[in-house]
């Protein structure tokens, strides 16, 4: 048996809390927020999303600034979608209660962003999409003061947020950090946030990838040394497996950082794998918790837990990848073969996910979006031509499933289960790969068989 840190209290001095889209789709949800947030004063730092879906068939607000910038780059008025976009904050507006002059406020923001330059497609798009963030804080801090608690919206600009020049892909400066404890250091009340966008350091807007927000709660909690960061969404708990797979998939309780960033990456999407990062290096706890039922204690990802030998926490899966599969003979022999074949990749503007290889072959994972037929085409040529490869071939249609658990460290047996669980469910293992540290094992799929994937290894561990 390991010998697990102890974990802080819940009833902390100062939390961050962070709300995802799903929990400020409506005033509704919001009135729910405000709620959360005023039974606990410890809660003083509030990060928030923009307006998530109403309901399945609903639009995010994120995806229809989106298309309202992709309106504008071709040229088109994109006023229907400016006024849709407007109607939905409108809408909490008048069912919150809070004054109509607020909305005002919005659709002039959102016309001066439509307006702005639009020579860089990329910084556009960023500056158009944060809108939904930006501009969700002003609506959510003023139903705070309407319902009686001291709030204020804090720009990410002013309080210091630096992000690099990556548009869509930004990462955080390291002087954030000082910044933004200055920033929100002797603030009465309650600070709302923005999430998902900074700037840079010439004053361009730009933001994290999807999902980004839960990365801005997370730099927000380091830099103020919250004692922990409550990450709010629409699930009492992180599960074991994707409940729409696996009925039933037990809750999980508690989960160590490493555990929850290898869940994260592989599709456990109820938490961004970059935001674990930065409280990696704080030692802060962060809470998943569910907005529409504040009473369940969520799931608590900490530094380290106790576990036992043989321990599984999740199955995650997630499709979308695709396999560039380099043979040569006597590849073993040739110094900087592999340095030059992901060389290419670098120069083709690819990021690679996992390199397994063998004696006379290497394959290298990447996203599908990513690897468009053009790209592949050069791709292949150059392979051909650059490296000598006696035969490139391309795997398109996967998926990775990955077994994560602090428990499989140095457990003997582990991968029989697994493999002899797939091949009783009739599943190809096209790749396997196992991390250094040994708390996960990644099986590549068909993306067909991802499902019945994860039921198998759900029933031989669980």
């Amino acid at each position: 048996m390991k010998k697990a840190v102890g974990k802080k209290k819940n009833d902390s001095r100062l939390k961050v809390a962070k709300f995802g889209g799903t929990s400020l789709a409506d005033a509704k949800q919001l009135l729910k927020v405000y709620s959360i947030v005023k039974a606990d004063p410890a809660r003083r730092i509030i990060v928030v999303s923009a307006p998530g879906k109403r309901s399945s068939d609903d639009v995010k607000v994120t995806d229809m600034l989106i298309k309202c910038a992709e309106q504008k780059l071709a040229g088109k008025t994109a006023e229907p979608e400016l006024l849709a976009i407007v109607d939905r904050f409108a809408g909490i507006q008048k069912d919150a209660g809070v004054p109509v002059e607020l909305i005002e406020e919005i659709e002039k923001d959102l016309r001066q962003r439509l307006n702005s330059n639009k020579a860089n497609r990329d910084r556009f798009i960023d500056l158009v999409k944060a809108a939904g963030e930006d501009n969700n804080a002003k609506l959510v801090a003023a139903v705070f003061r309407k319902h009686g608690l001291d709030a204020v919206y804090m720009s990410p600009k002013n309080a210091g947020l630096l992000l690099t020049a990556e548009h869509g892909n930004a990462l955080v400066l390291e002087e954030s950090y000082k910044n933004l404890s200055e920033s929100l250091k002797g603030q009465k009340g309650v600070v709302v946030f923005p999430g998902f966008f900074g700037c840079t350091n010439a004053g361009e807007i730009v933001t994290f990838p999807r999902g980004g927000s839960d990365i801005t709660g997370a730099v927000l909690a380091v830099a103020v040394k919250a004692d922990v960061y409550e990450n709010f969404t629409d699930v009492d708990s992180v599960f074991a497996a994707d409940p729409t797979i696996v009925k039933d998939a037990q809750p999980i309780s508690l989960l160590t950082y490493r555990e929850m960033r290898e869940l994260s990456y592989a599709g456990f999407h109820v938490f961004h794998d970059e935001a674990i990062i930065p409280a990696v290096h704080a030692k802060i706890p962060i809470n998943i918790r569910n907005t529409n039922k504040p009473e369940a204690p969520g799931t608590m990802i900490v530094p380290e837990r106790t576990y036992t030998s043989g321990d599984v926490v999740g199955i995650a899966s997630s499709d979308g990848f695709c396999a560039v599969n380099v043979d040569k003979y006597l590849m073993n022999r040739e110094i900087g073969f592999g340095r030059r074949l992901l060389q290419i990749m670098e120069e083709e503007k690819l990021s690679y996910e996992h390199a397994p290889s063998g004696i006379d072959n290497m394959s290298v994972i990447l996203r599908e979006k990513d690897f468009t037929s053009e790209t592949e085409v050069r791709i292949i040529k150059r392979l051909t031509s650059e490296l000598k490869a006696d035969n490139v071939d391309i795997d398109r249609g996967l998926a990775l499933v990955m077994i994560v658990g602090e428990g499989m460290h140095y457990t003997v047996g582990m991968a029989a289960r697994a493999t002899a669980a797939l091949a009783n469910a009739g599943v190809n293992i096209e790749m396997l790969n196992q991390g250094s540290s040994e708390i996960s094992m990644m099986y590549g799929v068909k993306a067909v068989d991802r499902k019945k994937a994860v039921k198998a290894l759900y029933e031989a561990f669980f």
